[in-house]
């Protein structure tokens, strides 16, 4: 796959083209479901989407907004903000996407950092806009949507009225900035990676293989009956750049949702919406199996594919997705900064003629696929999705574990995942980011050579299997013994009584430190606690012993947590990743304040 596949990268590209107006000027399709439980379903075209972006270009342009300014979104999965990052991209200037979920102190750092000159929000974060306003110096326009209409300096639907026709969009290079998204602050403070129009295209080869050749699904699939969806912010990586964009750049309807996540929201809407592909993360598929073991039974399902990613799924819910949704689930593996590098491709669910080799990754879109066609000319069956691994490197990315010093490690030893600049064949990975923003020491420290280095820590099998040992602040030693957390939180899920877990370091003045587990307890044993003869504290403890035995019998006998905290829910950054940072530093606090002996 790696050898015939081939980069195809012109000198100019825009995602806003690729994503809406070349399907604008074709036949008309869907682009946006709104979901909305309990009423029907809204339709908007790829059309509507074009002249909505349209008109909003012209408010930005008569604003002063101009090529290379940022312009942040601050709204949650709706039809305006899709309509905001193509306003936002034709201009040439480049869109921030922002969390309705943050609040005004987050706001603010990446408002004041980012210097944007316009916000684009709705009622969801309004209120934070206006806390922080008069600290954003740079900060001359917001523009509200929605029911926050009149609390802006601009009503959205009143100012894109008032201005009719096309906009001219302009001639980026595909080299040029599109977005500048920030990471996660699962390590540190958050950084603004800036990618540029080009990294939508470094994006699709992992896209089309992780969803079973999602754009190249065969004669009897057609376009109208794929329907993605995903509970992902679109203010984030996964709901950007591995959802929203790729459903829109082939031409497919994605579901659209503004309101809270739920096992049973999120089963009755891919039931109702007839949704074919997914990216649920571990968290959400982990909640969905400990609420509904038999969905089957309660929800009608299309599913043909599905990815996750984030942390690792485990083989307690890989087994789940494929014996109880019908699917394998696909895991990936990306960062912000070069995203959809490593994954799974298993092949279960496609429908219609399988491709021989992997589709060429193209920035000249024309009519039908924007990728080039590829023929039939035999069975392609990806590979098989493991349990618990991450995958391999997706074709026009060359990935590989390497040590301090920038070698490439040995089979089953542990090092850096890393990324390299360039492909098996020497041409430039579009995928990358190009750097952070106001951080030239944070980007050059981020490569060894052309290695990027991802901070995130494998081993590579002798079939070339990437196998997750976490980050690189999250693995730890505990008695001499290199514990990694990912293994030790699947086994304690694995148990009836565990809806969700995280292990980090306790400090020991003894050990140097102790495996330490936080443990959510699933719905049924909240009750169970409550009422448990023996009170709540006994109820614990009698749990706690059982995961103890539980953790032994599974794994090796240094890796059972020594102590068990139980917590109502577990400290997530707002892309659904465990924040095992927070929890260790609450132990170190905690370890400082003891008396010492």
């Amino acid at each position: 796959m790696h050898a015939g596949f081939r980069w195809q990268v012109d000198e100019y590209f825009n995602i806003a083209e690729a994503c809406c107006g070349r399907w604008a000027r074709a036949e008309p399709r869907t682009a946006i479901r709104v979901h909305r439980p309990g009423a029907k379903t809204v339709l908007h075209s790829y059309q509507e989407l074009q002249k909505a972006a349209d008109a909003l270009s012209q408010v930005l342009t008569g604003l002063g907004v101009q090529r290379g300014d940022r312009v942040a979104i601050v709204m949650p999965q709706r039809l305006e903000t899709a309509v905001a990052y193509m306003a936002v991209f034709q201009m040439g200037a480049v869109a921030m996407p922002l969390s309705m979920l943050f609040g005004p102190e987050a706001l603010e750092y990446r408002l004041q950092d980012s210097d944007a000159v316009v916000a684009i929000c709705d009622e969801s974060s309004i209120d934070s806009l206006k806390a922080i306003r008069g600290n954003c110096p740079a900060l001359r326009t917001v523009v509200a949507a929605g029911t926050a209409r009149g609390q802006g300096d601009l009503d959205y639907e009143s100012a894109l009225a008032a201005h009719k026709g096309a906009f001219t969009a302009v001639k980026t290079k595909a080299e040029e900035g599109a977005i500048l998204i920030y990471t996660s602050g699962t390590t540190g403070p958050p950084k603004g990676a800036l990618l540029p129009h080009r990294a939508l295209i470094g994006n699709l080869p992992g896209f089309v293989c992780s969803h079973n050749w999602f754009g190249f699904d065969g004669k009897t699939n057609k376009k109208s009956d794929a329907v993605f969806w995903s509970p992902a912010d679109w203010a984030w990586t996964g709901g950007l750049m591995d959802a929203l964009l790729p459903s829109l750049y082939f031409g497919r309807p994605i579901v659209a949702f503004n309101g809270r996540f739920s096992p049973e929201l999120a089963f009755s809407l891919m039931a109702e919406q007839g949704v074919t592909h997914t990216f649920l993360f571990p968290t959400a598929l982990k909640a969905m199996m400990k609420a509904y073991p038999k969905p089957a039974q309660h929800f009608r399902m299309t599913l043909q594919a599905m990815m996750s990613a984030g942390e690792a799924v485990g083989d307690a819910v890989f087994s789940y997705c494929r014996e109880q949704l019908g699917v394998t689930v696909n895991e990936m593996f990306g960062q912000t900064e070069m995203n959809y590098v490593v994954g799974n491709c298993s092949m279960n669910r496609v429908h219609g003629e399988r491709s021989a080799g992997p589709p060429q990754a193209s920035s000249a879109p024309s009519g039908g696929s924007a990728l080039h066609e590829v023929k039939s000319v035999g069975a392609f069956a990806g590979w098989s999705a493991r349990p618990g691994s991450m995958g391999k490197a997706y074709p026009g990315h060359r990935v590989a574990v390497i040590d301090d010093e920038g070698n490439e490690c040995a089979v089953g030893v542990p090092g850096d995942v890393s990324v390299n600049r360039y492909d098996v064949h020497g041409d430039p990975d579009p995928i990358f980011f190009l750097g952070y923003w106001k951080k030239d020491a944070a980007t050059n420290g981020k490569f060894t050579g052309d290695w990027c280095r991802t901070g995130d820590l494998a081993r590579r099998d002798a079939e070339g299997y990437l196998w997750y040992e976490g980050r690189a602040d999250d693995v730890f030693k505990a008695a001499g013994y290199r514990i990694g957390p990912g293994e030790i939180e699947n086994c304690l899920v694995k148990h009836a009584a565990v809806a969700n877990a995280a292990v980090v370091p306790k400090p020991d003045r003894e050990r140097g430190a102790v495996v330490k587990a936080y443990v959510v307890i699933a719905p049924d044993q909240v009750a169970a606690r409550a009422a448990y003869p023996g009170g709540a504290a006994r109820f614990e403890e009698e749990l706690t012993a059982k995961l103890q035995a539980h953790v032994k019998n599974m794994l090796a006998p240094y890796e059972y947590p020594k102590e068990i905290e139980f917590i109502d829910a577990l400290p997530m950054t707002t892309t659904g990743k465990v924040q095992r940072r927070l929890l260790r530093l609450q132990e170190e606090e905690r370890f400082k304040a003891q008396p010492s002996t």
